[in-house]
């Protein structure tokens, strides 16, 4: 350990910048361990605890943040170009339903014999799907064709649609200024030819 030491005692208040020996025997008049807990720090950080307890409560804290973790796995649906209607959208419904399990989606798009010459189909194809699914999903990454197959990978998440600006409401027309009381006689005594 390095010497000196910023020290912590067992109830959390700072005791202060103590040297080893110093804290090594602050420790032992309490009856716990010295353990160091930030050996970066300017000095290196230690705290007076029981040594057993501290490692149990870290075990604790690591058990707590693996529970709230999330993992996210990739479900993959396969396409074929010439695949018909009823079949896509049955392939559609189960890639809504991973989606919907905070799944990502890979849509592998598979090529036979000749079909890899109509690229156009196997693109025409993957913006079908991700127009289908663009109320779910996002699109994180698009291939063009690699050997015989293309893929995406969606994420969960809607893709988000560009803002439509909406027009300017117009500006009022200003009001005429309201007349006077002597104009306004000056105007009904013209209108009756007096």
């Amino acid at each position: 350990m390095a010497d000196p030491l910023r020290v912590i005692g067992a109830d959390g208040e700072q005791i202060g910048v103590l040297s080893l020996r110093e804290a090594l025997s602050y420790a032992n008049e309490a009856g716990l361990d010295l353990i160091e807990i930030s050996p970066k720090a300017t000095p290196p950080v230690c705290k007076i605890a029981d040594y057993g307890k501290f490692k149990f409560q870290e075990q604790k804290k690591a058990a707590e943040a693996k529970k709230k973790q999330v993992t996210v796995t990739v479900k993959e649906i396969s396409l074929r170009p010439r695949i018909e209607d009823h079949d896509f959208n049955i392939k559609m419904r189960k890639a809504r339903e991973f989606i919907a399990d905070s799944n990502k989606v890979k849509v592998s798009l598979r090529f036979r014999g000749r079909e890899v010459t109509h690229q156009n189909i196997g693109i025409d194809l993957l913006n079908r799907v991700e127009e289908t699914l663009s109320d779910v999903a996002k699109v994180d990454f698009k291939s063009g064709l690699e050997g015989r197959f293309m893929t995406m990978i969606l994420s969960p998440g809607a893709a988000k649609k560009p803002k439509v600006k909406e027009p300017a409401p117009a500006p009022k027309a200003a009001a005429a200024p309201a007349e006077t009381p002597a104009e306004e006689a000056a105007t009904t005594e013209e209108s009756t030819g007096e």
